[in-house]
């Protein structure tokens, strides 16, 4: 059994990826600053990516720098745009466009232009159309995403023959699918003791970020951690959660719990979350969890659907930090930028693995909740 006070220690954990000042949901991101890197989040990029110290720190100004580009640019470029992404050790920005006449003003930023033949709206809207493909069309795939660096949807199955039902029930074009052979079957994490977690009846889960509704306090969370039951122990109540589909739940703590901006780093130390602009593929991203604490790698994709045996979950974020059941809901975190909570994956922390993350900011305007930052 865990006290009230064990519950608050969870919280605060997950406030430390989000912030320090209330950011109401809906509202822009606060900037991404790096100013003075975390020592948690160096320490664990040196560990993880197998860089040093000066490495790590100008990566992470090379990631803000093109979080504001890509931010710009996809505003600038409208339907034309395509994507982008880092490359591999994060010092240039790639930006694609479906129009070539758009390649100036990409160099103009500092990006260098990729020229593709579709768009990112069209590859979305082909994922989406295998998103509502019918359950049993889904069973050979194990799960696909939108890969902006090769312009096409890629579905990852076991048996790639067998994702041929997946794509014709979707009416997708063949040639803007990528069908990849992968022994990867994500599941969600649970059930592992370690680190600062809560417990769901017999199961458990990880605290993701503090949060406030009115004059609630909790916190956010992954939805399939309320599939066991709706209380939490120490004391908790799901007060809504989504699952399949989404990945999503939020937790109202009991009164006598403090919220607070931090997300709990290597060795103790607490990371202080500055808002939740979303990081760009290639980027460096940290994850905090009860099984295997202070975790880091890449982002590999966004907008990924997972088919778990519960159901398919859309829109998540495809990463290569490592993570091991009972990690289910805690934070992910870019620089100081909150990211979202874990869903699932697969591998683990001794071999290497993949972990999916659904992405914090549609959990704050699904539920109406305002971040906790710092």
């Amino acid at each position: 059994m865990f006290s009230r006070g064990s519950l608050l220690a969870g919280a605060a954990t997950v406030a430390l990826f989000l912030a320090a000042s209330a950011t109401p949901a809906g509202a822009a991101p606060a900037p991404f600053e790096i100013s003075s890197p975390s020592p948690a989040v160096l320490e664990a990029m040196q560990r993880d990516l197998g860089l040093t110290s000066q490495q790590a720190i100008t990566r992470l100004a090379n990631e803000e720098r093109a979080m504001t580009t890509e931010s710009a640019l996809s505003a600038k470029l409208g339907s034309t745009y395509a994507g982008a992404w880092l490359n591999g050790d994060a010092s240039q920005l790639m930006v694609a466009t479906s129009d070539a006449a758009t390649a100036d003003a990409i160099r103009a930023k500092g990006a260098q232009p990729v020229i593709v033949s579709r768009t990112l709206d069209q590859l979305n809207a082909i994922k989406d159309r295998l998103d509502q493909a019918p359950a049993e069309a889904k069973t050979g795939a194990s799960l696909w995403y939108v890969d902006a660096p090769t312009n096409t949807v890629v579905i990852l199955a076991a048996q790639p023959a067998a994702t041929a039902a997946l794509v014709a029930a979707a009416g997708a074009d063949r040639n803007a699918v990528r069908v990849v052979a992968s022994n990867e079957q994500p599941q969600p994490l649970i059930d592992i003791i370690g680190g600062n977690p809560y417990y769901i009846g017999s199961s458990r889960c990880s605290v993701g970020f503090s949060i406030t509704k009115g004059s609630t306090i909790g916190f956010v969370t992954a939805g399939h951690c309320r599939v066991a039951a709706n209380t939490t122990n120490p004391t908790g109540t799901f007060q809504a959660y989504s699952f399949p589909g989404h990945d999503y739940a939020w937790v109202a703590a009991a009164s006598g719990n403090t919220v607070r901006p931090w997300v709990k780093g290597s060795g103790g130390t607490n990371v202080v979350v500055k808002g939740s602009t979303q990081a760009v593929v290639g980027a460096s991203i940290c994850r905090s969890g009860s099984t295997t604490g202070w975790r880091c790698g890449l982002i590999q994709q966004h907008n990924a659907s997972v088919t778990y045996s519960q159901g398919t979950v859309t829109g998540l974020t495809r990463t290569s930090a490592c993570a091991e059941p009972g990690d289910s809901g805690g934070s992910f975190i870019s620089g100081s930028q909150a990211q979202g909570v874990t869903s699932g994956g697969s591998g683990n922390c001794s071999s290497g693995g993949t972990t999916y993350h659904q992405p914090v900011n549609p959990i704050l305007s699904a539920y109406g909740l305002t971040l906790t930052t710092g």
